[in-house]
């Protein structure tokens, strides 16, 4: 069984998580702050992170880049944050998505299924698919694994759905809105900033640019395309 770890201060809102994915079929551990959290994760390398984004000792964003700094275990964000601007801010610190307080339990049930899922964990997900080739850059769907030049690059959940899906099709233009309904199922997820911040990390770790793009182009007024197909 897939292993999730959940930070959260509020012992309320951290025992209905738990309870709702025992109820799933889930192994659970939890923590009440931040800096035991990231122990927590340390020591058992869990499958998926639920964390709050305000903790004590360390903060959700603290925490994230801890984590990030050694895994790119897919992690959902709680967050009471309102605003686009504060969901952005999540992305862009290498969140895989977000869950807006009050929330329902078997909205982020399904949330963790939908990203176990994509990450591989006790699913076979896309692994009968034929490796991807895209000029220098390589994309294998059963290891979810992606080579630029030879050297491996470490890509989020999100991030490499979203490269796959480019990839998949290239030379056709995908815009914001199918791909927020092909990786993430729902429109809604900071709207299509949300893409774009994960386009910009793309195109950061696989050296290329927006001015002078070698993989992902983007189409002004509609969304992007990987470019032509390496042999």
């Amino acid at each position: 069984m897939p292993l999730v770890l959940v930070i959260d201060d509020e012992a309320n809102i951290r025992d209905l998580v738990d309870t709702y994915l025992k109820s799933a079929g889930f192994k659970t551990l939890t923590a009440a702050d931040g800096v035991s959290g990231l122990e927590a994760f340390k020591a058992s390398r869990p499958d998926l992170v639920v964390l709050d984004i305000m903790l004590p000792m360390m903060s959700g964003p603290e925490v994230l880049s801890a984590i990030r700094e050694v895994s790119m275990v897919p992690v959902i964000m709680l967050t009471a944050r309102e605003s686009d601007l504060d969901k952005v801010s999540l992305l862009e610190a290498g969140a895989d998505d977000y869950v807006t307080k009050p929330f329902s339990p078997p909205e982020l049930v399904a949330r963790v299924r939908a990203l176990l899922r994509r990450s591989g964990v006790g699913e076979t997900g896309r692994s009968a698919a034929t490796p991807i080739k895209l000029d220098s850059l390589s994309i294998d769907p059963a290891t979810r694994e992606v080579k630029a030049d030879g050297a491996s690059v470490a890509l989020t959940v999100r991030e490499f759905d979203i490269l796959y899906e480019l990839a998949s099709q290239p030379g056709i233009v995908l815009s914001r809105e199918q791909l927020l309904e092909r990786v993430i199922g729902e429109a809604g997820y900071a709207e299509a900033r949300g893409i774009d911040v994960h386009i910009r990390h793309l195109r950061e770790k696989l050296g290329d640019s927006a001015e002078e793009p070698h993989y992902i182009e983007t189409v002004r007024g509609v969304g992007y395309r990987a470019m032509k197909r390496g042999t």
